[in-house]
């Protein structure tokens, strides 16, 4: 039997069936996308005492923010050699830590909504796919938050011997993505938010007083727009498109496993990844039954069919012990990737934007998103140090990622060459 195509999450937290409301003429705020950084937005304005509405073009929640691996990281990719060369020394202690703050942001959400979504503060074995990578971990680990596991000792972490040691990130989390996206519907509808799926975006006019957000059935006159599209960013606004690039995400899960077999393969039930630049992440089901097994498989995009096989033979050629084990289901979701490998958020007039999270997104999407709704209400909360470095485009880039091919084939050959 082939592979269910819809996420793994969508058994036990479907996406909420929500008919489609009619549209007000006017709103305070209006937010595009209903993934975790526009829920959250919107949550934030309403308890503001403003009225918002949510436009959506599929489904609520259909996009990346219940297609995830749920893992919940400090999101920021660049180090802090890199980030000082490029924006000194102070802001970049501060992205770093806007980092650390999105990710606890999460679980101080999670409990103080009381969220039911298998959150765990877990830590994540990051894997060093070859030596010059754990020499790269050596400098970083500072044996408290973050401690290096020398090969030797590796399946005390992970049961595998295809990696070259690695380091404990013990600030890292986990939870489940569908579950949490539930909660966040949940609490927006109980805050008066109004929600409309099936109703895309089509155009936003902005004006001396306002925007004027179009869409197939109707339009809307509000004061502020909070754009939260990140990898499913279209033509709606090319000033941003020219800045996101997306690329597809794949994830498979196996069938229900033997409990013995899921704990020798992950003896602390930690959250994992490896440090290839075409990087594979995996963990356990929250039920502890399956794994999850996620990355990129090639270089252009493939159907969740193809891409699922060869995501079961990685995983195969990493747990051996595995090789007899079915996929039951294998999707995808689009993130949104920056040129800079940093999230970005600000406002181009009234249009406000917070996206481009690199696959980090699942704590720095919902605490951007909150961020944006701070300053949609003139709330100075809403600052953040992700708002200083300038959002880079690149010459004849539009939106479509004609690049993608030969930069991930590059990498893999770079990964290879454990370079």
């Amino acid at each position: 039997m082939a592979p269910a195509t819809h996420p793994y999450w969508w058994d036990t937290s479907p996406l909420a069936t929500i008919a489609r409301p009619d549209l007000p003429a006017r709103a305070d705020a209006v937010v595009v996308g209903s993934g975790y950084t526009g829920l959250h937005a919107a949550l934030r304005i309403a308890r503001g005492g403003r009225s918002v509405v949510v436009l959506e073009a599929g489904r609520i929640g259909h996009g990346c923010s219940t297609r995830n691996g749920g893992q919940v990281s400090t999101s920021i990719k660049p180090d802090l050699s890199i980030l000082r060369k490029r924006h000194g020394d102070e802001t970049a202690r501060a992205i770093l830590a806007e980092g650390v703050a999105s990710r606890d942001y999460v679980e101080d959400f999670v409990r103080e909504e009381r969220i039911d979504c298998d959150f765990r503060s877990c830590g994540r074995f990051h894997a060093a796919a070859h030596p010059r990578a754990y020499a790269a971990l050596e400098k970083v680990a500072d044996g408290e938050t973050i401690t290096l596991v020398p090969r030797d000792r590796q399946r005390e972490e992970l049961g595998t011997d295809r990696y070259h040691g690695g380091a404990v990130f013990h600030h890292h989390a986990a939870l489940d993505p569908g579950r949490y996206h539930a909660g966040l519907v949940a609490r927006a509808r109980q805050a008066g938010v109004t929600l409309a799926p099936q109703t895309p975006a089509s155009a936003l006019d902005e004006t001396a007083l306002g925007v004027t957000v179009r869409t197939p059935r109707g339009t809307i006159e509000t004061r502020d727009v909070v754009l939260a599209t990140n990898g499913y960013s279209g033509p709606l606004s090319p000033w941003h498109r020219r800045r996101i690039v997306p690329i597809g995400s794949y994830i498979v899960a196996t069938e229900e496993l033997d409990p013995a077999l899921v704990a020798r393969l992950f003896p602390t039930n930690r959250i994992a990844s490896d440090s290839r630049r075409v990087v594979y992440y995996f963990r356990t089901s929250p039920d502890g039954r399956r794994i999850l097994f996620g990355g990129r498989t090639s270089a252009g995009e493939l159907g969740a069919g193809i891409a699922g096989e060869r995501l079961r033979q990685e995983m195969v050629a990493l747990f051996p012990e595995l090789a007899e084990t079915a996929i039951t289901h294998s999707w995808m979701g689009f993130v949104g990737f920056t040129f800079d490998t940093l999230p970005h958020t600000g406002s181009q007039g009234r249009i406000h934007h917070a996206m481009g999270y690199c696959g980090s997104g699942v704590g720095m999407a919902s605490y951007l998103g909150m961020k944006a709704g701070l300053r949609v209400l003139g709330d100075a909360r809403g600052e953040t140090a992700l708002m200083r470095p300038a959002f880079p485009a690149r010459p004849f880039y539009t939106g479509d990622p004609w690049f993608l091919p030969a930069s991930v084939t590059t990498f893999r050959l770079l990964d290879r060459a454990g370079l």
